[in-house]
């Protein structure tokens, strides 16, 4: 017989080091994997620096075996969450184990206890610790390592909370173009596509334009009022508080290509907007969670081969859809990743329910190979 589990809630800064630093020993074999900046994790999982905290109650654990942690998770409740969708769900996230079922089950009854405890009915994730933030678990697709803010996870993970009751409530996608055919020169683009965007363009009477940087705030209080009317209707989205919007701006700012950024107005009106970043992860990999006292030196370096980019934000308001603004949106990304000197680029995440945006991408990212290579899961029960 296997030793036991215990698992023990998170109480004290060197238990919550021991979560973090986990998947460090996990994944240390595995090349697929990126580690994050320890630096960048201690802060998001930080009361006081995370404001994702101000509207949820949380709780991280660590699975315990012959004096070994062997496993992670959190268990949390969006109250933010439940209020918009009238619901009473409690999610899991920061899901880690070693490949054992016992580990596994351990830290899922865990999490499913609690939440039961704080008056929810039912369980989901893993989400880390929202759809604003890493969501779901790899489920199928390409091998390689994820793309930035995406996650990534062993197959016996989806084995583990299936076989624990854990069933699909939501499958999300990642596309991926090859923007090596063009050679940095994007007159190589179907002359079909620049003559749907200019049409497009003309009867929404719709212009695009890049972030003006040194106008940062200003741009901010823009790019919030498209997010938050754009994704309203999504399943499971939450606006994000003042907060929230102002700490992920500040994260992605510092690694931010503005030429990979478009703004749509209509008039003074921003009616459309897309946030690509570069890849990362290309750095991140190299980095082994530090940046100092050498590692700001490899990242300096590493930055200059990135290769890869996310478009990981596109929306436009309600009254501007059907009118080809989102097709609008990925061309101007597409065409500027390419000038840019970018070779590929990843659509992610779209629900499997987002029929348009799965259209648009298979149409207008079709002629430059556009495709669908990763599949991530949401799983869900009732407690």
């Amino acid at each position: 017989m296997s030793p036991a589990v215990e698992v023990r809630p998170v109480l004290s800064s060197r238990d919550l080091e021991q979560f973090i630093r986990f998947p460090f020993q996990l994944y240390r074999n595995d090349p697929y994997w990126v580690p994050p900046l320890l630096d960048e994790r201690r802060k998001f999982l930080s009361p006081r620096h995370n404001p994702f905290f101000d509207h949820a109650d949380v709780a991280l654990w660590l699975a315990w075996r012959n004096g070994q942690v062997v496993g992670t998770i959190s268990s949390h409740v969006d109250h933010l969450h439940n209020q918009v969708h009238e619901e009473k769900t409690g999610m899991f996230g920061f899901f880690e184990t070693v490949d054992d079922y016992q580990v596994a089950e351990a830290l899922l009854t865990t999490a499913r206890d609690w939440v039961r405890s704080k008056g929810m009915n039912a369980l989901r994730g893993p989400l880390s610790f929202s759809q604003n933030h890493e969501v779901g678990m790899l489920l199928e697709g390409e091998p390689g390592p994820p793309m930035v803010m995406m996650p990534y996870n062993p197959p016996y993970y989806n084995e583990f909370v299936e076989r624990f009751g854990l069933t699909k409530v939501m499958d999300v996608y990642a596309y991926v173009a090859d923007l090596s055919q063009f050679h940095g020169d994007p007159s190589g683009l179907p002359e079909k596509l620049v003559r749907v965007t200019n049409l497009a363009k003309e009867r929404a009477g719709i212009v695009t334009r890049r972030p003006r940087m040194k106008d940062f705030d200003a741009e901010l209080q823009r790019a919030k009022q498209v997010y938050n009317q754009a994704w309203v209707r999504n399943w499971g989205f939450v606006p994000m508080t003042d907060a929230e919007v102002d700490k992920l701006a500040g994260d992605l700012k510092q690694i931010l290509d503005p030429r990979l950024c478009v703004i749509v107005e209509a008039g003074e009106r921003p009616v459309g907007l897309s946030v690509c970043v570069p890849d990362v992860n290309q750095v991140l990999k190299h980095l082994n969670g530090r940046l100092f006292p050498l590692g700001w030196l490899k990242a300096l370096w590493y930055a200059r081969k990135i290769t890869g980019a996310r478009l990981m934000i596109m929306g436009v308001v309600e009254d501007f859809r059907g009118h080809g603004v989102e097709a609008v949106l990925m061309y101007e990304t597409v065409r500027s990743a390419i000038e840019s000197g970018y070779t590929a680029i990843e659509f992610s995440w779209i629900l499997e329910t987002n029929e348009m945006m799965n259209r648009i991408i298979v149409k207008v990212g079709g002629p430059y190979g556009a495709r669908r290579y990763r599949t991530y899961r949401i799983y869900q029960m009732p407690v």
